[in-house]
């Protein structure tokens, strides 16, 4: 008998819906680089109107986005960007900005709930001494991964507007820029139950992906000023992002943005209940989730116990034991589980959900990581 999988690696596993297939089948397509290909100029209007920007530039990634974005704003040579350093841009992106852009990156601490001290930050700003890089843009990660799916607060992003278009803040009329990496900023608008345009109301520019948890098979839309657009589309074809017929590709776009937008605020109901589901029934030395800090899709479970690497833990949710089996940790079926969670050089297993983690699939998840863990802790009565 094969096992019940619930895979919670990434939203990135995601599968596209059976209305986005239909609609790539039968999307109207043209060459877009000549700006022909109708069903993508729909998807960059739409969004660049749902985040009230003037325009907006389809890439293939996010990590695309996020260089462009670097590369209109940091025009100049010997300027730089100022990110936090647990930031998506700064640790998952080959270093992008210095290897492709001739741009160096400046990081500022990420405090556990996303943000970074703006105190810090406008000590931090460059530009009167000719031994310096110039600061031309500061970049926030929204909702924040690393930080365990954080929702930027409000107050912060109003409060960094305001102090980097402070007069005197930046280079004479050449103020910095504000980018935002929102590859699941549509998460942070579920959770704070408003608009994705107040969220980015300030920013000058926003890569927001479509295929994470909302789940389209390709691509980040990047959306600013006319003028910014301009720049990041004739930037896009030197990276090699320019496409043709890709509004097979652009259709699944706006279904995402139609249909699962809307289905987020269930993805971060059904996160919380694997938290609450093992913080209710287990109190490990070993194994722990800070039920406060769950705030979208994103849970982080905390391994406290010194001889346990979170790869291993993350290995032995993968794997289904005879014991198991004979405690019946298993689905209706009598089918082991099989919890796909992903685990790097952290000290936490990552796990996120998307539309497709079923009510069931939730359960199962609770029911193996409860078996697991306290195999842990027989092993491990105190950490």
């Amino acid at each position: 008998m094969s096992h019940a999988v619930v895979d919670l690696r990434s939203d990135t596993v995601s599968q596209p819906t059976a209305e986005m297939r239909a609609r790539m089948a039968n999307a109207l397509v043209g060459d877009d680089v000549y700006g022909e290909d109708p069903t993508v100029n729909q998807l960059e209007q739409r969004t660049a109107q749902i985040f009230g920007k003037q325009a907006g530039v389809f890439v293939p990634s996010g990590t695309m986005g996020n260089l462009l974005a670097i590369m209109v704003h940091c025009h100049r040579r010997g300027t730089e960007a100022i990110v936090g350093d647990l930031s998506h841009i700064f640790l998952y992106e080959q270093g992008g900005a210095s290897h492709l852009a001739g741009v160096q990156l400046a990081t500022l601490k990420n405090d556990p709930d996303g943000t970074f001290s703006l105190t810090e930050l406008r000590r931090r700003i460059r530009h009167d001494d000719c031994h310096e890089p110039i600061t031309s843009l500061v970049v926030v990660e929204n909702t924040h991964n690393i930080c365990g799916g954080k929702v930027v607060p409000l107050s912060f992003l109003d409060e960094l507007a305001a102090l980097v278009r402070t007069p005197g803040v930046g280079t004479g009329s050449a103020r910095i820029a504000l980018h935002m990496d929102g590859a699941r900023v549509f998460n942070a608008a579920a959770a704070l139950g408003v608009g994705v345009e107040r969220i980015c109301r300030d920013f000058d520019s926003v890569s927001v992906c479509l295929s994470k948890g909302l789940s389209a098979p390709v691509g980040s839309v990047l959306v600013g000023s006319k003028e910014f657009v301009a720049e990041a589309r004739r930037l896009r074809k030197a990276l090699g992002g320019g496409m043709r017929q890709v509004g097979i590709l652009a259709a699944a776009g706006l279904v995402a943005l139609e249909e699962v937008v809307p289905l987020l605020g269930k993805d971060h109901e059904r996160t919380k209940r694997i938290a609450q589901g093992k913080q209710r029934l287990l109190k490990s030395p070993n194994v722990t989730v800070d039920l406060a800090s769950v705030q979208s899709n994103i849970l982080l479970v905390e391994i406290t116990q010194p001889k346990l690497e979170a790869s291993d833990f993350a290995k032995r949710l993968g794997i289904v034991e005879p014991e198991e089996l004979a405690a019946g940790v298993t689905n209706k079926s009598g089918a082991g589980i099989v919890v796909r969670a992903s685990a790097r050089d952290w000290a936490f297993a990552r796990l996120v959900l998307y539309h497709q983690v079923t009510d069931e699939q939730v359960e199962l998840a609770i029911r193996k990581l409860q078996f697991v863990i306290g195999q842990y802790d027989k092993r491990w009565p105190r950490a």
